[in-house]
């Protein structure tokens, strides 16, 4: 008898003397567990082995979203060819280990993030010029230098950050984590850190460092939301703790910063499941993550937007109660919260924006889209809208913004593809890109339409008209010179309210909407 036959002998033995395997509806599995049956009485008979390269449907394409720039993989701007391929030959660049997160709007410059989630980033905060034109796909420049962008300079440069924001008054607020790795790998090199440029100058105006007591052991900030009152000095900065469960509040004008816990920031227990590219994964532990304020209200508060990742609740407070550092530490703040009703299902959502006309955009990372709300309706399932879609384009839509133009921003980076099944093809595929198109065009006959729908809603009051930005006060603390931007508009006090009326509540108390041809005033001219 040969060796070959003896083999297939054994492995028929084996078949035939196999137990037969039973299959469990899930009444019968419920049974089991209640009659104590053992665990394994309870497991699939032929579980679907996950897929281990991701899946992408060529049939589902982007519609009104134009594709505006594009990568296999991310180069930088070197200072020449030489310093590049060193930086090749060395490991400070390896292409393959870089991953774009998160962009943002100003001037001609269009910012895009880079985490450094692995070895070989040669710069986290970057920006391309959009007044050049691009036949291939554009290097990215780092800002405001490549020294500031040293891996692991405390104090003086950046290490790591995700989403940024440029506010009304010109400035650029960048949240350094001062990590390096992802998950399990993550170090802590350098505390967390708010730096603050000004835009006009590239020169930092400010670095705050985070207090001992803003953070705990589990903290993981990747997004943040900046809050521009009646001044430039009046600015908060919000950043969500999304594996730490908590939301961090920085004031300008105190140069101090608080923590603000709530039971809202915590993720929902079934919701941690996500299938994405034809992945399927588990996000449970995320936490609170997308951000986004309203417009200013006539009482001088806006309403932050927020939302979990493994949730698909949205929820919403009164800057009112998070600007004031006892009452977001206080009890009797826990009710001030709001919890709005689902979004529907497959909506995680990671990032949020919403425009001066009270539409919110989000991300969709689930179903490879890009959503709406209009705030002019009540929050609900059927108020809400899919703008686009692309299940090629749109694998992972990582950011969104709109510019002072209202033309909304989208990035798509395959994010999961990336961490989870490491299965990117950086040579034949096309990875990261960047979509953009006028709000007009993407909510025009939608639900978002604000022209359609011109209702008015009790969670956002309208606006009163006057919210421009006064000058700045000087500030003095520390040593930073004041900053003193050169384009604001004189602030004109509102009219005060009648004296029988009760202060608004900024989160139900309903306030006559504005007519269409008073748009609200631009607060830098």
């Amino acid at each position: 008898m040969t060796l070959s036959t003896m083999l297939s002998a054994l492995l028929a033995l084996q078949l035939v003397s196999a137990e037969p395997v039973t299959v469990y509806t899930p009444r019968q599995q419920l049974l089991h567990l209640v009659h104590s049956s053992p665990l394994s009485a309870l497991t699939p008979s032929s579980a679907a082995p996950r897929p281990q390269q991701a899946v992408y449907n060529e049939a589902v394409q982007a519609s009104k979203l134009q594709e505006r720039f594009s990568w296999k993989s991310l180069d930088f701007a070197f200072p020449d060819e030489r310093t590049r391929q060193l930086a090749l030959q060395t490991g400070g660049f390896i292409p393959e280990n870089n991953l774009p997160v998160g962009i943002e709007l100003w001037g001609d410059k269009l910012f895009v993030t880079v985490p450094r989630w692995r070895a070989g980033i040669p710069s986290t905060l970057n920006y391309i010029s959009l007044s050049v034109s691009y036949t291939d796909s554009p290097r990215l420049v780092p800002y405001p230098d490549w020294k500031t962008n040293i891996e692991g300079s405390c104090g003086t440069g950046i290490t790591t950050t995700y989403r940024i924001k440029a506010d009304a008054c010109n400035r650029l607020w960048v949240l350094d984590t001062g990590t390096v790795g992802i998950g399990n790998t993550t170090q802590n090199v350098c505390p967390y850190s708010i730096l603050v440029f000004d835009l006009e100058t590239d020169q930092l105006l400010r670095r705050y460092t985070l207090r001992t007591q803003d953070t705990n052991a589990n903290t993981f900030i990747a997004n943040i939301a900046v809050d521009v009152g009646r001044t430039c000095d009046d600015a908060f900065l919000y950043a969500s703790d999304e594996l730490g469960y908590g939301l961090i509040v920085y004031s300008w004008e105190l140069n101090t910063s608080w923590r603000v816990q709530h039971g809202y920031f915590l993720p929902d227990p079934l919701k941690g499941d996500f299938n994405i590219a034809g992945l399927n994964f588990q996000w449970f532990e995320e936490g609170i993550f997308g951000l986004a304020l309203s417009p200013l209200k006539q009482d001088g508060f806006r309403t932050l937007f927020f939302s979990p990742l493994a949730s698909n609740r949205q929820f919403a407070v009164s800057t009112r109660v998070l600007r004031d550092k006892a009452m977001a530490e206080s009890e009797e703040s826990y009710h001030q919260f709001l919890a709005l009703p689902n979004r529907g299902a497959n909506a995680h959502t990671t990032a949020h924006f919403m425009d001066d006309d009270g539409i919110l955009f989000y991300n969709l990372i689930d179903q490879n889209a890009v959503g709406c709300w209009n705030s002019r309706l009540p929050f609900s399932k059927d108020t809400q809208a899919v703008l686009d879609r692309d299940d090629v384009g749109l694998v992972f839509p990582s950011d969104v913004k709109v510019d002072a133009q209202k033309t909304l921003w989208v990035m798509s980076d395959r994010m999961p593809v990336f961490l989870i099944s490491n299965s990117i093809d950086f040579k034949n595929d096309v990875n990261f890109r960047i979509y953009s198109a006028p709000v007009a065009d993407l909510i025009r006959g939608t639900v978002c339409d604000v022209d359609r729908y011109p209702q008015d809603n009790t969670i956002l009051p309208e606006d009163d008209g006057t919210t421009a930005l006064a000058p700045t006060r000087p500030y003095s603390a520390g040593p930073y010179r004041p900053f003193s931007p050169r384009r604001l508009a004189p602030y004109v006090a509102p009219p005060a309210p009648p004296a029988t009326r009760p202060p608004p509540n900024p989160l139900s108390d309903p306030v006559p909407r504005r007519k269409k041809d008073e748009a609200l005033t631009e607060r830098c001219s």
